[in-house]
Order: structure tokens, then C-alpha cells, then sequence
């Protein structure tokens, strides 16, 4: 049986973009299923997140955000969108990708297109670009966007988020009931895995017994 991971982001995490790195390569060796499931840093109607013009936060990518990605081998630029898109269309479209068993595949494009190629991931023509690019439908996919059909169920998640999950930051991985809170590696990832995998070896004859009336 495949371990769940539920994994907490927002596409506009550039440590969120990193985790990708060693979740896809423990996928690879691990049988273990990923859900994305979204968080955002900087909901509407607050202020965006404009690194290019808050000294502070434009020093954090070329201090260690930066670094980080070239010691990790992953092509990553600071996006010169500025400010930083809300995330809640991308994360609606997610939403219809995943009702499509295409959403793994969407998160992972829209990531891309923002770390790497710099678009505008706000804008709707560009979400339905991605998305036709993953092999969803456009007209449909657009049409789910303009008139905000998953608005709800994308509110609901994040509210989940904010209040069962008890999420404060990402990216945080939970894996049964373990925790996982920042950017891991891939043998914290597996270390973590490999344990909830003898839990459930465990867990599988636990409570097995007879009666007095020979019934096993």
C-alpha cells in the first residue's frame, strides 16, 4: 500500500519549488503518494510579496535562496514579476486538474513557469496555456476560471489548512502523523517514509484474535 504525503505549498514559495527536487526523486524509489495541497503566503486583498522592491527579501535570494537551488542542482531565477502574483487562480485551477487525475502535473507546470520562465502565473490565459500544455481541456478549464467554479472548494482547502492543519509556514509535509516542517532532504524524506511503512506492518495484525465461539 502506497504511503500518503500531503504536502503544503504555494507557488510562489521558492523553498516550496525547491522540495520538489527530493519529493520526486523519494517517488521514485518509494512507492508513496503526493497530494499538493495549497497554502497562501499572501492572500487577497494584502499586499503582494515584491521582492524586487523590499531590499530585505531580495537579499534572502541572493544570500542563501539562490544558493540553495545551485547546491541542489535545480534551475531556479527570481521571477521578475513584480510584485508577485496571488496564487488563488492557479490554486482553482489545480483543483480542476486534480478532478482530472492531472493534478500533480499542473502543480509541477505551474511551478516551472514561475521559477524558471517567469510568467505571470495570475493571469488567466497564461493558467490555461499551462494547463493545455499538461493535456487539459481549454475552453473548459477557462471557463472554470473566469467564473470562479472552484472558488469554494479552493477556500475550504485553505481554510482546512489554516485551521485543522494548523499550517504556518511552508513547505510542510505531513506523512502519517509525522511532520515535516521546511525545505527536507531526500534522506529525511525517506527516513520519515520508511517508518510509516513498518508502522503499517505493525498496525496490520494488531487487534487479531479468537472467540469462545471458535470463530478467527
Amino acid at each position: 500500500m502506497a504511503v500518503k504525503m500531503k504536502v503544503y505549498s504555494d507557488f510562489i514559495c521558492p523553498f516550496c519549488f525547491l522540495a520538489k527536487g527530493p519529493l520526486d526523486e523519494v517517488a521514485k524509489e518509494k512507492d508513496v503518494e503526493i497530494e499538493w495541497m495549497p497554502f497562501e503566503l499572501r492572500p487577497s486583498p494584502y499586499s503582494k510579496i515584491d521582492p524586487w522592491n523590499e531590499p530585505d527579501k531580495l537579499g534572502s535570494w541572493d544570500s542563501f535562496i539562490l544558493p540553495t537551488a545551485k547546491k541542489l542542482g535545480v534551475e531556479m531565477r527570481l521571477p521578475r514579476v513584480s510584485p508577485h502574483p496571488y496564487t488563488h487562480l492557479a490554486f482553482e485551477g489545480c483543483e480542476f486538474a486534480k478532478e482530472r487525475g492531472l493534478g500533480n502535473e499542473y502543480h509541477h507546470r505551474v511551478f516551472t513557469a514561475f521559477f524558471q520562465e517567469e510568467q505571470n502565473i495570475e493571469d488567466i490565459d497564461i493558467l490555461t496555456k499551462l494547463a493545455v500544455e499538461v493535456g487539459l481541456p481549454e475552453a473548459e478549464f477557462k471557463d472554470a476560471l473566469v467564473t470562479r467554479k472552484y472558488k469554494e472548494k479552493h477556500q475550504e482547502a485553505i481554510q482546512h489548512a489554516y485551521d485543522e492543519a494548523n499550517i504556518t509556514a511552508v513547505p510542510t509535509v505531513m506523512i502519517g502523523d509525522e511532520v515535516i516542517q521546511g525545505l527536507a532532504s531526500k534522506e529525511t524524506l525517506q527516513r520519515v517514509i520508511d517508518k510509516e511503512i513498518e508502522k503499517d506492518k505493525t498496525n496490520s495484525f494488531e487487534g487479531m484474535q479468537c472467540n469462545t465461539d471458535g470463530y478467527c
